[in-house]
């Protein structure tokens, strides 16, 4: 079911499918919720399945916060509003890639909101300096060339080889969404992504389960660097993919509709008889 609210004077959007314990996908940069559909048609069957837009994502509006404020945090309060709006109080959250950086600021504010949490092709670390430096070039380059022509020139190097070389019409719908985004909600994401703090401390802390799918051929989060952080939560479940890029839930469907639903039935499990 379609949902819309106003956020910040914003028309924004999520929509529900499925029912159980309440599971919320957050999409990364340049997506928007559609970018989860072949999780969602997979879990609806075992949970409930929530997938917001981010604002100036899909059908949910720009807010139009200046560069010089945006902040990671500024999405994170919007996904709890999506909760608060929903009426749920306990979730098991995922992200991907942005997504996660968005679920973390969430767990270190509210943590007291989710069963379980995890990551698909995403990082608590900080961007680098030098990642800092590529942004901040990639955000005049979205100023100069449009929205849609960056989108085109970054997204191929999201998929691993073999599947960009095998699923070219796959990569092109991907690319095809970009032409919905505007140069603002792009260099809002980038500028928000750049000043992010790193949270491995949200990991240290957490009194729930983590998961964590890494894919082996992804540049944007490297699995060299997400595999240092997998043991600082006290309970991890950890996926490796061999051959896939930062786009396992297209380039390896089965597999990670799997390691979700497992995750799922863990934090099931250790919550046995709770109501949310």
């Amino acid at each position: 079911m379609d949902h819309y609210f106003l956020y910040q004077s914003a028309n924004c959007y999520y929509r529900i499918e499925g029912a159980g314990t309440p599971v919320l996908l957050i999409h990364g940069f340049a997506e928007d919720h559609t970018v989860w559909d072949r999780q969602v048609g997979f879990l609806k069957q075992y949970c409930q399945v929530i997938t917001p837009d981010l604002p100036g994502s899909g059908n949910s509006e720009v807010i139009h916060y200046p560069l010089t404020a945006i902040s990671i945090d500024h999405f994170s309060d919007y996904i709890h509003a999506v909760l608060r709006h929903a009426g749920i109080s306990k979730c098991i959250m995922l992200g991907h890639s942005m997504g996660g950086y968005v679920l973390l600021s969430l767990a270190e504010k509210h943590p007291e909101n989710l069963l379980g949490f995890g990551f698909v092709h995403s990082t608590a670390y900080p961007d680098s300096e030098e990642k800092k430096a590529v942004r901040q070039r990639a955000i005049g380059t979205m100023e100069e060339y449009g929205a849609a022509a960056f989108v085109r020139s970054t997204t191929p190097n999201t998929f691993g080889a073999s599947y960009k070389k095998e699923h070219p019409e796959e990569v092109e719908a991907l690319i095809e969404k970009g032409k919905n985004f505007t140069v603002e909600a792009l260099q809002q994401y980038y500028t928000a992504m750049m000043n992010r703090p790193g949270r491995t401390e949200v990991l240290k802390n957490s009194k729930v389960p983590v998961l964590f799918i890494i894919g082996l051929e992804d540049v944007a989060a490297p699995a060299s660097d997400v595999l240092k952080q997998v043991s600082l939560p006290d309970t991890a479940l950890v996926h490796t993919l061999p051959g896939v890029g930062h786009m396992g839930m297209w380039e390896a469907e089965g597999q990670v509709n799997e390691y979700l639903l497992q995750f799922v039935q863990f934090v099931e499990q250790m919550n046995a008889g709770m109501q949310f």
